[in-house]
Parts: C-alpha cells; sequence; structure tokens
C-alpha cells in the first residue's frame, strides 16, 4: 500500500440553474433567468492509497455522490485536480473505467431477464477479455463469492443478498483496482450484510482491490474501512482512522447501572449527569466528560444508588458520526 490509487486536490464543483423570479414577467424569466449557483463540492483535497479501504461518508447532501462521479468520469470539476490510478477521470474516462468497478446499492447492472452468467459473459466481452479469460475468472468469482447455487437463475428471481454479490461479481470481471461502492447493503438483512461485508474483505486481502465505500449504515463503516474521510456540506470536516473516530469524537459516556432497589421517583443528578433511561431493574445515565470526569461521576452515582453492577462504556460510532455532522452545520 506505497502508492496513490486516488488523489484529489483542492476539488470543486458547483452547478448553475435558473430560477423563476414571480416579480418580473414571464418572458424575462424565459429568456434573461435569474441564475443560482450552488457549490456541491468545495475545495477538498485527499489522497488514497493503493489497496485501502476507505470510508466517504456525510449527511444526505454532503457532496458524496457528486465526488464519487467526478472520481469515475461522469461529471466534471469546476476546478482542481483529480489522479485515479494516474489517469485523469475527465478526458481519460474510457481508459479509467477499464480499470475501476462500480456498485450502486439501488441501481442495478445485471439483466434481470436473463441468468446471471450472461451478465457475467455480456461484462466480460464489454471489457474485451477474451473467451478463455471470460470463463476462467468466472470460475474463480464464483467460486470466490459462492454463486455455484443460483449462478444460472434469471437475476429477477435472486434473493437482495444474491443480487448484491452479483453485482459485486460483474464490478470484478476485469480485476479493477479499485471498487466505489455506493449504500452497497441498503436493504441486506444483518445475516446478508454480514456475508457481504466478509467477501469485500477476502477481495480487497487477495486482489489488494482498494475499496472506496459511501454508507449510512456504520457496521459498514466500523466492518469495512480502516480510515474515514467525513465531508459535510460539500467541505472535507475530518480525515482520520476509523478506530480513532470514537477516541477523537467521544464527548460522553455512557454508565448502566443495575440497582439492588426499585425507583418509582429517581433522584435528580449532579450537574454533567443526565438519566437516558429510567426503569425499575435498568438506568443509564449518560456522563458529559467536558464537565464531570468518569471517576468523580461514579462516586456521586455510588452517593445516589444501591448498585448490584455497574458498567461503563463509549457512545456508540453512529452518535459519534451524528455529532461530527451536528458540529459541522450546514450553511
Amino acid at each position: 500500500m506505497d502508492q496513490d490509487s486516488i488523489v484529489v486536490s483542492s476539488l470543486s464543483k458547483s452547478f448553475s440553474f435558473p430560477i423563476k423570479n414571480p416579480s418580473v414577467g414571464w418572458i424575462k424569466n424565459l429568456f434573461n433567468p435569474e441564475i443560482k449557483e450552488i457549490t456541491a463540492v468545495d475545495d477538498i483535497s485527499f489522497s488514497v492509497k493503493s489497496g485501502e479501504r476507505v470510508a466517504f461518508i456525510g449527511p444526505n447532501g454532503a457532496g458524496k455522490s457528486t465526488t464519487i462521479k467526478m472520481l469515475t468520469g461522469i461529471l466534471f470539476p469546476t476546478s482542481g485536480e483529480i489522479r485515479v490510478l494516474g489517469l485523469d477521470p475527465s478526458n481519460d474516462r474510457k481508459k479509467l473505467a477499464y480499470k475501476i468497478g462500480t456498485v450502486f446499492g439501488q441501481r442495478s447492472q445485471l439483466l434481470p431477464n436473463l441468468p446471471l452468467t450472461d451478465s457475467l459473459e455480456f461484462f466480460g466481452v464489454m471489457y474485451d477479455l477474451s473467451d478463455r479469460e471470460i470463463r476462467h475468472r468466472i470460475k474463480e468469482l464464483s467460486e470466490l463469492f459462492d454463486l455455484g447455487s443460483f449462478i444460472d437463475q434469471p437475476v429477477r428471481k435472486l434473493s437482495l443478498g444474491q443480487r448484491m454479490r452479483a453485482e459485486v461479481v460483474v464490478s470484478l470481471i476485469h480485476k479493477p483496482k479499485i471498487i466505489f461502492l455506493d449504500e452497497p447493503t441498503i436493504g441486506l438483512d444483518v445475516v446478508a450484510k454480514k456475508s457481504f461485508r466478509d467477501l469485500l474483505l477476502k477481495i480487497n486481502k487477495e486482489e489488494n482491490t482498494t475499496i472506496f465505500l459511501t454508507s449510512h449504515d456504520v457496521g459498514d463503516i466500523e466492518s469495512l474501512c480502516e480510515r474515514t474521510i467525513v465531508i459535510n456540506h460539500g467541505t472535507l470536516v475530518k480525515d482520520l482512522p476509523t478506530q480513532e473516530l470514537a477516541r477523537t469524537f467521544v464527548k460522553e459516556k455512557n454508565i448502566d447501572i443495575t440497582p439492588n432497589t426499585t425507583f418509582s421517583v429517581f433522584p435528580e443528578l449532579p450537574e454533567g449527569l443526565k438519566y437516558a433511561v429510567k426503569s425499575k431493574d435498568k438506568i443509564t445515565v449518560i456522563i458529559d466528560i467536558s464537565k464531570i470526569g468518569v471517576q468523580e461521576a461514579l462516586r456521586k452515582l455510588l452517593d445516589v444508588f444501591m448498585v448490584d453492577d455497574i458498567n461503563v462504556y463509549d457512545t456508540d460510532l453512529e452518535t459519534i458520526i451524528r455529532n461530527i455532522y451536528e458540529s459541522n452545520p450546514a450553511r
């Protein structure tokens, strides 16, 4: 992982569109409309090394999809530079297409009424693979992704989990160096998600495929990605190892208390502490660690409650990510 697969420098993308001005006539609106400009991506820079697994996350409208479309050559930047595998996506889109794969959770590349094998062969031909290379690659991917039980079925008859595995296989038919995944596990159940993530980790390990993922599913980020880039209202907010997200942004800790007596009226808590759960057999208290330390919080709680058990733990990653978004509100 010593070579950059993706290099983005001062990248921006703006869109202009006409808006109606009700104070002027329709003729002026038609021939001399007022133009509004929005900046979807605003001067971001980052690089991704070969074989790296990166989550590119942000709330809806943050600029994630726009960035991916520029990285894959679908959109042209307004300003800035992009190099993907040494190529400029704007000028070398066809060359780049032979080196990357894409998976979009809500948009299928497969031929719905034909067996999965037909889709695989079709994409193999599209990427100029020989018949022998196509057969070998289908066999290789079928074994790797365990497609044998449904590879001859029409795509429309596959379960969602099977279809998403097939989407990844199709995107890997030409051995891309990078795979871009946009919400790949959307709609999958827990078992299918785990299987899907395990397969992506396997292809990353065995073929050194760079993974560039956007997802709102925190499980995808935690399980798949060693690094997380956070974008909000077009600007890059944070770029750090995924495991450091919690350490860097934890402002709260949780304490679960199992009291040895039941409560109908709960005592008032000291400053820096608040109830999250109040029930007769379990109490959860949130500590604001900017106001009170964990040790002091425990001492104060033990003065208030007689306990059978107590457990201190960090805020979950989903809450941490939400706090990052909220600390960088839309302009």
